[in-house]
């Protein structure tokens, strides 16, 4: 059961046990859960809205589930992911950035701290 610590300069902290591998729950579902004043607009991996970085507690390596073409595209877009890290990831199937959309992004089984701004 990963723990999921949530922390925003203008929030305290909080931090949730969350159920790994279900493939359907998204990160921001979990915050909203757990009343976690995560911005968000569309909800699907369009805007960028929801954007939070995402840290590794248990290890290095990747974080949640791979990236959806949409995020990607957003990331790309915001600056937030190189063409490298993109190629990176088709290689060797694995997640190259901090940078995530809470909206697209699904758990496995490891601890990670979510930083996200808020207003």
């Amino acid at each position: 059961m990963p723990v999921v610590t949530f922390s925003s300069p203008l929030h305290k902290d909080k931090t949730v046990y969350a159920v790994a591998g279900s493939h359907t729950k998204s990160l921001l579902q979990l915050a909203k859960e757990n009343h976690i004043p995560i911005d968000f607009s569309c909800g699907d991996g369009e805007c960028g809205t929801c954007l939070i970085k995402v840290t590794n507690v248990t290890r290095k390596g990747p974080m949640g589930g791979p990236l959806t073409d949409r995020e990607i595209t957003v990331l790309n877009d915001l600056g937030k992911i190189t063409q490298d890290e993109i190629e990176a990831m088709k290689v060797d199937d694995t997640v190259h950035t901090a940078w995530r959309l809470a909206c697209q992004m699904v758990l496995r089984d490891e601890d990670i701290v979510v930083e996200y701004p808020s207003r």
